[in-house]
C-alpha cells in the first residue's frame, strides 16, 4: 500500500473499532479507553487500530499501521543500507493522515459496519482533518481550544491575575526581543526565560544569560516571544487532570519533572517530594485552571505544570492542553490504587466529552504513596546509529499491577526501543524506560539501569 510503511491491520466487520492516531508512547492509553467503551456499549466487541509515526525494526502491537513521510522520502532517495528512524512534526503526521488514502477507505469501510469511528489522540489537533466527517467523532478536547490554550502568551495574558505567574513581558519581534532583555538583565541577574508561542518539552525555549545566545537560538526570526524572570528553583512539579466542565475537575495527582538544563524535559517521578502544603497548592491552582478552561468549553484531559522556589513559593509554567507524558502512569496508579470499577482517566474524559459531565462513582484519590514510579525519555542529542537491540516490552500496565499486589517490590521495563542498525535523527526518542517500585530509592535506581540499557545500543556518529 502507497504511503503506508508497515501495517499488521486486518479489519473484522464483526467488531466496534475506535482509531487511536499519535505516538505509540501513548498507546497504552488507548487500552484503557477501550475498556471504557466497553463499560459504555456492553453488547459491543470493542477493538482498536493505531495510526502512528513511529518508525521502529518491528513491532508487538496488534492492528498498527505506520505513516512517517518524512522516512519514506528518505527511503525513497537513500542508497544507505541502514534504516532510518525519524520524528517528525505534528502538523506533517496529521497532514499525511488526514491525506492518506488507505486510511480515506479503511474508514470508509468501517462506517459501513457501525454508525460512528471515535477519534482518540494524545493531543487533538486542527491538522488532522479526518474528524470533519459527519460520522467520526473525536473523543478529546475541541482543537481550535487546544491550539489556543497551547499558546503560552495567551496562558500567561489569561492567567496573570488568577493564580501566581511568573514576572513577563511579551515581544512581538525578535529586535524588541533583544531590546528588552538587555535591559532587564541588570534586574533579572538569574537570568531571563525565553519562549516562542508554542514549544513542547522546551524545544523552542532557552534560559538566556547574553544577547548572543538569544541569536544561536532563534537567528533573527521576526515572531512573538514571551519573555520571564528565571526564578532559581529545584522542583518542577506537573499536575494530571480532566475538565469535566466548567465546575467538575478532576485531580489525578502531582509528578516531579526532571528538567536538564533549565528546559530539557526528560521525565518524571511519583509520588512528588514536595510537602503537602505546596501539593494542596498545585492542587487548588490547576482545579481554578480546569474551571477556566472549562468555561471556554474544553472537556477532557489537561496537565499544568510549575515551578517551587526554596522558599516553597509557587508559580506557574504552562498549560498542557493535552495529554501529559505521566498519564498512562497516572492510569496504571490510579487502577491500583482506587476501589475496582472506579473510572479512570480516558473514561472520565469520555464522559466530559460525550455528556458534558463524570460518570458516577467518580472518586479523587490525594496520593498512593504505596507506589513509586519514575520515567525517562531517551531521545538522542545528536544523529545516531543504534548497535544493539532490546526486545520489544509494550505492558507496562503488568508491572504496576505486580509491584502494587506485592508479588514484585520493583522492576523496571524499557519501552519503545527502535531496534538495531538504524541511523536515529537529532531529537527522536531511541526508547523509554518505565520504574516501578515499593520504594523512591529503587524506583531510582531502576531508571540508572535501564539508561545504561538502551546506552549500550548506540553510537554517535
Amino acid at each position: 500500500m502507497e504511503h503506508i510503511l508497515y501495517t499488521n491491520f486486518d479489519y473484522n466487520p464483526k467488531k466496534y473499532y475506535f482509531v487511536y492516531i499519535g505516538e505509540l508512547k501513548s498507546y497504552g492509553i488507548s487500552v484503557f479507553f477501550a475498556e471504557a467503551l466497553s463499560k459504555l456499549y456492553p453488547d459491543k466487541d470493542i477493538e482498536f487500530f493505531a495510526i502512528v509515526p513511529d518508525v521502529f525494526e518491528q513491532y508487538d502491537y496488534e492492528n498498527i499501521i505506520v505513516i512517517n513521510p518524512v522516512v519514506e522520502a528518505y527511503l525513497k532517495k537513500s542508497t544507505n543500507k541502514r534504516k532510518i528512524s525519524s520524528r517528525i512534526t505534528a502538523r506533517e503526521f496529521y497532514t499525511a493522515v488526514s491525506h492518506n488514502d488507505y486510511v480515506h477507505s479503511l474508514i470508509h469501510k468501517i462506517l459501513e459496519n457501525q454508525d460512528e469511528l471515535y477519534v482518540y489522540m494524545f493531543e487533538s489537533s486542527p491538522y488532522l482533518t479526518l474528524i470533519e466527517h459527519e460520522k467520526v467523532k473525536l473523543i478529546g478536547p475541541d482543537p481550535f481550544l487546544v491550539e489556543k490554550f497551547n499558546n503560552k502568551i495567551f496562558q500567561y495574558t489569561l492567567l496573570k491575575d488568577e493564580i501566581p505567574v511568573v514576572e513577563h513581558k511579551i515581544c512581538n519581534s525578535f529586535t524588541q526581543l533583544i531590546d528588552e532583555t538587555e535591559s532587564l538583565r541588570n534586574d533579572w541577574i538569574d537570568g531571563i526565560f525565553v519562549t516562542l508561542e508554542y514549544s513542547a518539552g522546551g524545544a523552542n525555549s532557552i534560559i538566556s544569560y547574553t544577547k548572543k545566545e538569544l541569536y544561536e537560538k532563534y537567528k533573527g526570526f521576526d515572531t512573538n516571544y514571551l519573555i520571564s524572570r528565571y526564578i532559581p528553583h529545584k522542583y518542577d512539579p506537573t499536575v494530571l487532570g480532566v475538565v469535566g466542565n466548567e465546575n467538575d475537575i478532576y485531580i489525578a495527582g502531582v509528578a516531579d519533572q526532571r528538567i536538564v538544563n533549565g528546559t530539557k524535559f526528560t521525565g518524571s517521578t511519583y509520588p512528588s517530594v514536595l510537602p503537602e502544603k505546596v501539593k494542596e497548592e498545585l492542587y487548588d491552582y490547576t482545579r481554578k485552571i480546569g474551571k477556566i478552561l472549562g468555561k471556554y468549553g474544553y472537556r477532557g484531559i489537561f496537565g499544568c505544570d510549575y515551578i517551587v522556589d526554596d522558599d516553597e513559593n509557587v508559580f506557574f509554567v504552562e498549560i498542557n492542553a493535552r495529554k501529559q507524558g505521566t498519564t498512562l502512569e497516572f492510569c496504571c496508579t490510579l487502577e491500583n490504587c482506587l476501589p475496582e470499577g472506579s473510572p479512570n482517566l480516558p473514561e472520565l474524559e469520555l464522559y466530559s466529552v460525550l455528556y458534558n459531565k463524570f460518570p458516577e462513582n467518580v472518586i479523587e484519590k490525594y496520593d498512593c504513596d504505596e507506589i513509586h514510579w519514575g520515567t525517562y525519555n531517551f531521545k538522542v542529542p545528536t544523529n545516531t546509529i543504534t548497535d544493539g537491540y532490546i526486545p520489544q516490552f509494550k505492558d507496562e500496565r503488568e508491572v504496576f499491577r505486580k509491584v502494587a499486589k506485592g508479588k514484585l517490590k520493583k522492576d523496571y521495563v524499557v519501552m519503545e526501543h527502535i531496534g538495531n542498525d538504524f541511523i536515529i535523527t537529532t531529537g527522536t526518542f531511541l526508547a523509554r524506560i518505565v520504574s516501578v517500585a515499593s520504594s523512591r530509592e529503587e524506583m531510582l535506581e531502576g531508571i540508572e539501569f535501564g539508561k545504561k540499557l538502551v546506552e549500550n545500543t548506540i553510537f554517535i556518529l
